[in-house]
């Protein structure tokens, strides 16, 4: 029995309404990087270590990422528009918190409330996106989606240097106070309450899916810190990692199980495009997260260049990406979404390749810029076909819980593609460079010309592993089915994507 199709009604502003979450959802975004470039100053002004210090990243990413199956489930329930609210007034409370902090473990307990807030919010940008827009008209309204998202890999490095260069390190997290309010009040006013629908809440699903969610993602963020051993007494990393995939497992098998109404409808995975837009999402999360690492790493270690000079070597691929967004938007609601987002992430994994062969101690600056410029490409052509090919035939009802656990495997993708390159940045850099080993990767400053050499090739070196990860999110989208709405006579509205469940 299909749901009953949910019309939008004339009095909703699809468009403001959208600009009106794309701003919080910007600022999610921002966080998540822009603690990077704080790191020597928080590092000083609290008197703390690396180990501590790289918790105020990783607190805030683990408390992101774990929730969201729920939070988009919840959205379902209780509204997008008022979870996403109270998420905003969460996540800008608990950044003046982050700014007020005068000790680590202060400010990490900050972070974990602004992970929380960040995790309310972004599931309901895209159910939001689903409910408002129609079917044929979705793709513009996603393009506008994913250009936020990369955009903002740019902005948090170059904001957070401009930052705590001008005002200290805690600017980095008051400037959420001014954006988040005006946020607030613009979602209050623009983004319309929609119908809400009547859900049992899998209090046992959500137990199950927040312990292993927690020991695969804390296991895979403390691997490389605990040298993949011990963590603490008989608690191992990998002992963690079994564990969390042993209860998602068992998450699993209770969601097939459970005959009333599951947090996670397994049904989703019967649509094609939906199963195979996350698997492609996830190498994306995994690539674009692994490779600023080495990106940056060589350009401050061995080009000498500033955390905020070093961000700007990524312009041409937000401006690109930002130029392409409108364009890709309207290809997105007339073209099959495996050429699109095919073509996206081939350009994206032929970029870090590129990357790869041109990386030397001495290489022109523009020969870098080139690859960047692909990689703005491949941004444009990416996040918004896959976002729309995920969410286009989805049920109504279930639009926030879609959103779940698209947005989580995205995060998952970009915590495997932070451990994994920094495992395979330690190994290149113990067979090029063995008397470097460990110190660098933390961060030395510019190195000795003599050990320039080896840490560019290995830097080089690391990025083929995300290129290589993405070409399985190139055959995902290969394999897309083209969209149940294009199949319509033009005659016949294309109102809501909503299909026979």
């Amino acid at each position: 029995m299909a749901p009953p199709q949910e019309q939008v009604t004339p009095d909703v502003r699809p468009w403001p309404a959208l600009w009106a979450l794309v701003l919080g959802f910007f600022m999610i975004l921002v966080d998540s990087t822009i603690v990077s470039v704080a790191t020597p100053s928080i590092l000083s002004d609290l008197h703390t270590d690396v180990g501590n210090v790289v918790w105020v990243t990783s607190a805030y990413l683990l408390a992101y990422a774990v929730p969201l199956l729920i939070t988009g489930r919840l959205g379902d329930r209780v509204g997008p528009k008022k979870l996403y609210l109270a998420g905003l007034t969460l996540f800008t409370i608990a950044s003046v918190w982050c700014g007020l902090t005068n000790s680590i473990e202060m400010l990490i307990i900050a972070r974990v409330f602004q992970g929380l807030g960040a995790s309310m919010m972004t599931p309901q940008t895209m159910a939001v996106i689903t409910r408002i827009f129609p079917a044929n008209e979705r793709g513009k309204a996603m393009s506008l989606w994913g250009a936020t998202a990369g955009v903002a890999t740019l902005v948090g490095p170059i904001l957070g240097g401009v930052l705590v260069d001008g005002l200290g390190w805690q600017w980095i997290f008051f400037i959420n106070a001014p954006i988040g309010v005006i946020g607030f009040v613009l979602a209050w006013r623009l983004v319309p309450d929609l119908p809400t629908h009547e859900h049992k809440f899998d209090l046992i699903g959500v137990a199950l899916s927040t312990i292993g969610l927690f020991c695969l993602v804390f296991g895979i963020q403390e691997g490389q810190k605990h040298d993949w051993g011990q963590i603490v007494g008989p608690i191992s990393v990998w002992g963690l990692i079994i564990a969390g995939l042993v209860v998602i497992a068992v998450f699993l098998f209770w969601q097939a199980k459970n005959k009333g109404e599951p947090l996670l409808p397994l049904s989703l995975f019967k649509d094609r495009n939906f199963s195979l837009a996350n698997t492609a999402i996830t190498t994306v999360g995994f690539a674009i997260t692994a490779m600023a690492f080495p990106l940056m790493l060589y350009a401050q270690s061995v080009r000498g260049l500033s955390p905020t000079r070093s961000a700007l070597l990524l312009v041409p691929m937000a401006v690109i990406s930002g130029a392409l967004a409108p364009f890709v938007g309207r290809l997105t609601d007339k073209t099959h979404p495996r050429y699109l987002a095919g073509f996206g992430l081939l350009c994206c994994s032929v970029s870090m390749f590129w990357l790869s062969q041109v990386i030397e101690p001495d290489v022109a600056i523009w020969q870098l810029l080139l690859p960047i410029a692909l990689l703005g490409v491949a941004n444009g052509f990416m996040w918004a076909p896959l976002g729309t090919t995920a969410t286009r035939n989805l049920p109504m009802h279930q639009a926030g819980a879609g959103a779940g656990v698209y947005n989580t495997t995205r995060q998952v993708g970009a915590v495997l593609g932070s451990a994994g390159i920094a495992v395979l940045m330690e190994a290149r850099l113990a067979a090029n460079l063995p008397a470097m080993q460990g110190t660098v990767v933390e961060g030395a400053g510019k190195l000795p010309e003599a050990l320039r050499q080896g840490f560019s090739d290995s830097m080089a070196q690391s990025l083929i592993l995300p290129a290589a990860v993405l070409l399985i999110g190139v055959v995902a989208a290969l394999l897309f089915s083209k969209p149940s709405f294009m199949n319509k006579p033009a005659s016949e509205p294309a109102a809501s994507g909503v299909v026979e469940s």
